[in-house]
């Protein structure tokens, strides 16, 4: 008999929530805008800060993006190992061994006052925390749930990573301004610790043999989903893998791209707004908001009109977009500027929901936090072209050139999607 009418337990809906706890916390990385744009100066690079950032100095764009990429690609890497930690030991202890690291690359960037502390500590210590934790909560609340529900329920607890920008943004300008960039390092990296282990202590997976409720019935695969638990070794045998990785990649640049210079963009948009230049940390915290929903967003019609349908919709909307943003600066239009960032954010958040499903659909739950951790690989390579875009802007004075590139990659993306359909594994079956 199909498991239509059964409901998941409550524990499920737990790790859901306690999961998106702690992505509201690893979403530290939204910030990194406001402390890029606080150490930013091409024409002072090299000299010391004075006041309340005495010790620090100056850094160039390309520089300032240097910390943020390296935290990105090691976020990345980390997600194999966490992922192992996830389905091996516990969600639990991943969880809390990737918020204290997090918390100690904080504060040891703060400490240090300098581009090698922010190396070392935000960059090398925080990528670990991050990738780490960020591979406990989304497998561990996936393995709850059916096919029929994967698209929400990733959406509902990486929704958490993309809205801390809400208020990690105007939090780290508020600590910038009134304690420095010690004081905001140290602060956010202490609390944040805190929240992620106390959360992490309610994460659990299901029992041994938990079978999760199925609009399919039980034991039924389906065009789109495996009943199948592929193992890790066993998916990079196929060339499904590797599309989800390059779709990975190329979903994850164009947002990396405007997060990190999201508060430059509004400055430079604005120059007939004293207001807007002073708070460009509005439309970092708009990001965030969007981002959130996006992921939710995504999730919830993924579930309706399929990942790929879904994923092509975002990132062809999302390439008109970055292809426009030149003209939008421009202009000084900020309702265009707002509404072609927004659907930006909004595709680079919905990628982050419709990749764990893919991974699940295509691969099957019992591993999937290896098997995620692993096309995972492809956001952290989406980071080359936040540092690219850095370097653009050194030599050109402009982002224009980025946001060309960035779009035609997605428009690339349009086609690999097209392309990919999931693995059969050998012997199985499927109904319509």
């Amino acid at each position: 008999m199909g498991q239509t009418m059964q409901k998941e337990p409550t524990q499920a809906w737990v790790t859901v929530f306690a999961g998106m706890a702690i992505n509201l916390c690893l979403g530290i990385l939204y910030a990194w805008s406001m402390w890029g744009t606080a150490l930013t100066d091409v024409e002072k690079a090299g000299q010391p800060m004075t006041g309340l950032n005495e010790g620090w100095i100056y850094l160039t764009n390309a520089q300032a993006s240097t910390p943020y990429s390296l935290c990105v690609i090691i976020f990345a890497l980390l997600m194999i190992p966490g992922g192992k930690i996830q389905d091996k030991i516990s969600p639990k202890f991943g969880a809390t061994l990737g918020g204290l690291l997090l918390a100690a690359g904080c504060i040891i960037a703060g400490m240090m006052k300098s581009y090698t502390g922010l190396i070392i500590g935000f960059g090398i210590f925080g990528g670990i925390g991050m990738g780490i934790g960020y591979a406990a909560p989304t497998p561990a609340a996936l393995k709850w749930f059916g096919p029929h529900r994967r698209g929400l329920i990733a959406g509902i607890v990486v929704g958490g990573y993309g809205g801390a920008a809400l208020y990690v943004g105007p939090l780290a300008n508020y600590l910038i301004k009134n304690f420095g960039l010690t004081g905001s390092f140290v602060t956010l990296g202490t609390l944040f610790a805190v929240v992620v282990v106390i959360a992490g202590q309610l994460l659990k997976t299901p029992p041994a043999g938990y079978v999760p409720p199925t609009l399919a019935g039980a034991g039924v695969a389906t065009k789109g989903s495996t009943i199948t638990n592929w193992e890790p070794g066993e998916i990079v045998k196929t060339w499904q893998f590797y599309a989800l990785v390059v779709m990975f990649i190329l979903t994850t640049q164009s947002g990396l791209l405007i997060i990190a210079f999201a508060s430059k963009i509004l400055k430079e948009a604005a120059k007939d707004s004293p207001f807007l230049i002073a708070n460009s940390w509005i439309l970092v915290s708009f990001g965030g908001l969007i981002n959130a929903s996006g992921r939710v967003g995504t999730g919830f019609y993924s579930d309706k009109i399929g990942r790929l349908n879904a994923y092509c919709l975002n990132c062809g909307i999302s390439a008109l977009c970055l292809f426009s943003l030149p003209y939008i600066m421009a202009s000084g239009s900020i309702p265009l500027l707002f509404l072609a960032v927004g659907i930006a954010y909004w595709q680079y958040g919905g990628g982050l929901s419709l990749m764990p499903s893919f991974a699940a659909d295509f691969y099957g739950p019992k591993n999937l936090g290896m098997n995620y951790g692993l096309i995972f690989l492809g956001w952290g390579l989406g980071f080359f072209m936040a540092r690219l875009g850095g370097t653009i802007k050194d030599l050109t004075g402009s982002l224009d050139m980025a946001f060309y590139i960035s779009g035609a990659l997605l428009v690339s993306a349009v086609v690999l999607a097209k392309l990919t359909r999931r693995p059969m594994y050998h012997g199985e079956t499927v109904v319509a």
